[in-house]
């Protein structure tokens, strides 16, 4: 079975202030879309399922979802903040999305096979989706048993802002041991680079640590035990207007838990992304110089 790609597109960008997920990047108006469902298709992906929102879903079909008619499956879960386990219900004015865990847990309905998943306006590099595809082709499908793409932090960081990130420890077999959401991450006036931590805390955080960018592979198995941790966090925190349960974290539950296992798959593949506008012409440029290196065509046929 060829596994799905789950994409994470129900952010309208609220940093960037754009819905960013249309926002040309490459020679002839790619978006950062085009060329992950490229990288996606040759290396070996059968199905592309976007999660993105209600509100949107008219603009996203005409803008995206036509451009890969004819090159892979497409299809669409949506993200809500009223889909929720447990018979839980969100706070009156409550208007932002429960993070990346419920966002895949939306898509429940639509997978049943192996799945990665990444965000929408992350460039992940070829080499990251050969890597994922290839263990998906090496592995069995026992439950638990997942993968993540790993990057060095320092590579991820915005000259713009700050940043979101998981931080990852890994053990000497290279199965992942603890994630710990670190958000705010920046680069301080005395060179440190310094996020804050769930307590609220900041902390130094090493430029070399492994870091997850959003780039995971799953088993079906995850989707109900995603929902087990989305009804122990809306327990705990589902009062709050801007709780998130992020899939750095619902990982870690599960692997401090002994439900799963997760190995870190290093990559060689440069990655970047379109955190704030200003992010954009690194991204544009970055983009002008693997096409000219033969990495990718100028013009994707997704675009046509």
């Amino acid at each position: 079975m060829q596994p799905t790609l789950l994409i994470l597109a129900a952010g309208m960008g609220s940093r960037y202030g754009s819905l960013k997920q249309m926002d040309p990047m490459g020679p002839n108006g790619e978006t950062v879309l085009d060329y992950s469902v490229f990288d996606a298709v040759r290396a070996g992906f059968g199905r592309v399922v976007f999660i993105i929102r209600r509100d949107f879903e008219d603009a996203f079909r005409a803008g995206v979802g036509h451009r890969f008619a004819g090159i892979i499956d497409v299809d669409y879960a949506f993200q809500s903040l009223t889909d929720l386990p447990g018979g839980f219900t969100p706070p009156e004015g409550r208007e932002k999305p429960w993070g990346t865990t419920h966002a895949v847990w939306c898509a429940r309905d639509l997978v049943d096979g192996p799945f990665a998943v990444i965000n929408a306006d992350d460039f992940y590099g070829r080499d990251a989706y050969l890597r994922m595809a290839d263990y998906f082709r090496q592995a069995d499908a026992t439950p638990g048993r997942y993968v993540m793409i790993g990057y060095p932090l320092e590579n991820t960081l915005s000259e713009h802002g700050s940043v979101n990130r998981g931080i990852c420890r890994s053990n000497s077999a290279g199965l992942l041991e603890e994630v710990e959401e670190i958000i705010n991450i920046s680069r301080d006036d005395d060179g440190v680079v310094r996020g804050s931590n769930e307590a609220g805390e900041r902390v130094v955080v090493p430029a070399g640590s492994p870091v997850s960018m959003n780039f995971w592979g799953f088993t079906p198995d995850f989707f109900p035990a995603a929902e087990h941790g989305l009804i122990d966090f809306l327990a705990r925190r589902g009062c709050e207007m801007k709780s998130e349960y992020y899939i750095p974290a619902a990982v870690d539950s599960m692997i401090r838990s002994g439900t799963a296992e997760c190995r870190v798959l290093e990559t060689t593949a440069q990655w970047f992304g379109v955190t704030y506008p200003q992010d954009k012409p690194h991204v544009v440029a970055s983009i002008a110089a693997l096409v000219a290196a033969g990495e990718y065509p100028a013009r994707l046929g997704a675009s046509d």
